[in-house]
């Protein structure tokens, strides 16, 4: 059973009073998001960076209207940046205003008995777009079981949207508003690390994530997460591991306290920046592939990435580009000095980077596709030596069989005969023939969907 953290009493009655944290002054405007919403858990779309970060903007205006009201609008420009809506870029914001409608979630306490209850809901009960004089507006409102206790929280964190604002992960942001949850505690709640796994990654539960381990999950979202909150924020992260046996079963997070000036917060939030997310769909890139691959990169790197593709993509020399998102990931890859690099060559003579991204692409296809063989051959020379001593020899016989039948080398025979199968000669003649007879053929050749998940598997060294 997960052994949670309980609030102390003291904790508990100063959170119900004003928040979660030490007293801030009025002149300093924070968003309170209370606690059952900080760990989302979405059961039917991924929330991306982008939509998370809007949420909090919609949430912190609905606040400042008030709880009198039903329905909340304002300028649409106060909310998000980056946008031409006399363009198809209308369509970008009317994604994520669908998405926080139709995407299903469960809104929960990080610390188990901490929240009043449990509830599902949209995030958002309805959303609306309208064009008034000139200017584009948005309308929403919230479900009714939920309206109270988000525009008026009793237990909450109190969050500084410009800290939000600068992170760029899904997961940075859900660790940052967590933490600042707990830190008069110094430190969250255990949970089992698949319970963080949705809460972090902003992805529901799926087939793929059952199998997902822990390693993976810490390389690819935790240590990522912790590393920008603890460069960004004022608070100072450490992830700590509980065993059950030989295995990581539950984790948590300390959380300690950075000297940094205070940063001030305008009445009304700094809008979500869309310009570079804008930019790559209008390159051909979905908002989903530029999120995952501009994450943790420089902005500037981001940018200069962006003009190399948008040459290249309006250049079409030698070629038009099939794939602008391969293309774009191999230039991010690169980094910030190597792509500034690119953009020169590209200017000078627009074919050398997408030279350049098609060998490199081909070497890490090179080895993702060897990791997966030799996965798969090691599932089959584990399934081989699993059989009893009597059956190997049996498959022996099958295979010696089999090599004289086709002509093979008098060498690999002779050493099956004198040395079994397991000689270095031998080996993969049987793992070839036991392979294609109990697994079938084509066992060790990877699908497409194969290597695409030795690739996230393999992470951006590999990629």
């Amino acid at each position: 059973m997960a052994r949670t953290l309980r609030t102390p009493d003291i904790v508990r009655a100063r959170a119900s009073a004003g928040g979660g944290g030490p007293a801030v002054s009025d002149d300093v405007q924070l968003l309170r998001k209370a606690v059952n919403t900080l760990a989302i858990v979405p059961k039917s779309t991924r929330i991306t960076t982008l939509g998370r970060k809007s949420y909090n903007v919609l949430l912190y205006l609905a606040q400042e209207q008030g709880m009198e009201k039903d329905v909340f609008r304002t300028p649409l420009d106060s909310v998000v940046r980056g946008l031409d809506f006399d363009s198809n870029d209308h369509a970008l914001i009317k994604k994520h205003l669908r998405a926080m409608v139709s995407t299903t979630v469960e809104w929960q306490s990080p610390t188990s008995g901490e929240g009043a209850a449990w509830n599902v809901s949209g995030l958002l009960a309805h959303a609306r777009l309208s064009k008034e004089r000139g200017q584009v507006w948005v309308e929403w409102s919230y479900a009714v079981n939920l309206k109270q206790e988000l525009l008026d929280p009793s237990v909450f964190a109190r969050l500084r949207l410009e800290v939000i604002s600068q992170l760029r992960t899904h997961a940075g942001v859900v660790l940052y508003e967590i933490c600042t949850r707990y830190k008069d505690i110094g430190r969250t709640a255990r949970q089992p690390w698949r319970w963080w796994y949705p809460v972090l990654s902003g992805n529901p539960h799926t087939e793929k994530t059952d199998r997902l381990e822990y390693r993976i999950f810490k390389r690819d979202t935790l240590k990522p997460a912790i590393a920008e909150v603890n460069a960004i924020t004022d608070l100072e992260i450490e992830l700590v591991e509980h065993k059950q046996g030989r295995f990581i079963d539950e984790i948590q997070f300390h959380i300690g306290r950075k000297k940094q000036s205070a940063l001030t917060l305008a009445r009304a939030p700094a809008p979500v920046d869309m310009v570079a997310v804008s930019r790559a769909i209008a390159l051909g890139v979905s908002e989903e592939a530029f999120e995952q691959m501009a994450a943790g990169c420089d902005e500037a790197a981001v940018r200069s990435a962006l003009d190399v593709l948008e040459r290249r993509v309006n250049t079409a020399y030698p070629e038009p580009l099939r794939d602008p998102a391969r293309y774009l990931k191999a230039l991010l890859a690169r980094g910030s000095d190597q792509v500034d690099t690119a953009a020169q060559a590209a200017a000078a003579h627009p074919a050398a980077a997408a030279l350049a991204a098609r060998e490199q692409q081909s070497q890490r296809r090179q080895r993702w596709q060897a990791e997966w063989i030799r996965r798969a051959n090691e599932r089959c020379l584990s399934a081989i030596e699993q059989l009893s001593e009597e059956t190997q020899h049996e498959l022996e016989g099958q295979l010696m069989l089999t090599l004289q039948g086709r002509g093979a080398h008098p060498s690999i025979i002779k050493r099956l005969g004198s040395s079994g199968w397991q000689h270095p000669m031998v080996r993969q003649e049987m793992l070839r023939f036991f392979g294609d007879a109990t697994f079938g053929p084509g066992w060790d050749k990877p699908s497409a969907e194969d290597l695409l998940e030795i690739a996230t598997e393999m992470g951006g060294d590999e990629e």
